[in-house]
């Protein structure tokens, strides 16, 4: 982490809404490029901002301060004004009189900020798709804190830097190939941990005889569904669509919980007949269970946190866990996911 302080001006009183601030350093070295003869095109260029976006700025900078900053001479290119070279003077000097307050101060924030980066890797959070061997892992962890969401929810929470890991699950290569190379181009690690069985929770002993999603159209069946954004919805979705399978045929599509367990509850309550989930779920509370598909499921974090104690603790727990557990594989090979990430 690279630490400056920076002086601003700021232009305006309280009562002001939006006041005009400028930035010394970056105007200073701005205006010193210049000032060696380099032409405002390739002061951009070093600043990194197009010659449009660097005119805007000087614009606004003169408007807030009352003078030219740099003139355009016809056949010389850009010259700066007097009140330019006082500024690199005034900035020079500045400088030098605050250089070893500076250098002091600086010291002191890193150290602070050190500080709190320790305690930072001690708490994560992880936001993951439901899955009963994460939450047993979790509980094994020290300072990580889990919530529950749908592995979209889960990756955009990670994506926009909310949560320190994501747990998602992917059920064919070609969508899970898609996923790993965006993560990839954002700096995020994946880690494939296990692999799982969804498929059809049907109340004890299948009285309505259910043994396909086609018969999930028969009138009198009462389906209940998972969330929007939920990877087990995104699988039925996708097995519907390539089936032909018409949703809208379907009674209770849209009724939905967020968890496999609230989906085997519901139907063990006779609220419905059936829902998809994980078969540990389903051999857990005596419902009968049609495997549908076997999924990979990943846990994805940036790179700093890769090598973090707790979370490869976490890693080999979910492994342990997902190699002792019935509708489970442990997954860490390379060869388990060729074709995968």
């Amino acid at each position: 982490m690279r630490i400056q302080i920076r002086p601003i001006l700021v232009f305006g009183n309280k009562s002001t809404k939006d006041p005009a601030m400028i930035d010394l350093v970056w105007i200073t070295d701005l205006l010193k490029d210049i000032h060696r003869g380099k032409t405002l095109v390739s002061a951009c260029k070093r600043a990194g901002l197009s010659y449009r976006n660097v005119w805007q700025k000087l614009n606004d900078m003169e408007g807030a301060l009352g003078f030219k900053l740099i003139d355009r001479v016809r056949g010389h290119g850009s010259q700066l004004s007097e009140y330019a070279n006082y500024l690199i003077t005034f900035m020079d000097d500045f400088d030098e009189k605050t250089l070893r307050l500076g250098q002091s101060s600086l010291l002191h924030l890193e150290e602070g900020f050190a500080q709190f980066r320790v305690r930072a890797t001690q708490h994560l959070s992880l936001i993951s798709s439901s899955d009963p061997i994460i939450q047993q892992a979790v509980q094994d962890i020290a300072g990580l804190d889990l919530s529950i969401a749908g592995s979209g929810e889960a990756l955009e929470r990670l994506l926009n830097d909310t949560v320190d890991i994501a747990g998602f699950h992917v059920s064919d290569p070609q969508s899970s190939q898609i996923i790993a190379k965006r993560l990839h181009r954002e700096g995020i690690t994946i880690f494939p941990v296990m692999s799982r069985v969804q498929g059809l929770m049907i109340a004890k002993g299948n009285p309505h005889n259910v043994t396909s999603l086609k018969d999930l159209t028969r009138p009198h069946i009462r389906f209940i569904n998972r969330q929007k954004g939920s990877g087990t919805r995104l699988l039925l979705d996708t097995i519907l669509a390539k089936d032909g399978i018409d949703p809208a045929k379907i009674n209770g599509y849209e009724q939905e919980e967020f968890t496999h367990t609230a989906i085997s509850n519901a139907i063990m309550a006779k609220k419905a007949d059936v829902g998809m989930g994980i078969k540990s779920i389903a051999v857990e509370n005596g419902l009968d269970f049609i495997r549908v598909k076997e999924e990979i499921f990943f846990l994805a974090m940036r790179e700093e946190i890769s090598t973090n104690r707790e979370v490869l603790k976490l890693i080999r727990k979910i492994r342990t866990l997902s190699s002792n557990t019935l509708g489970y594989k442990s997954v860490g090979l390379k060869r388990q996911t060729l074709g995968w990430i």
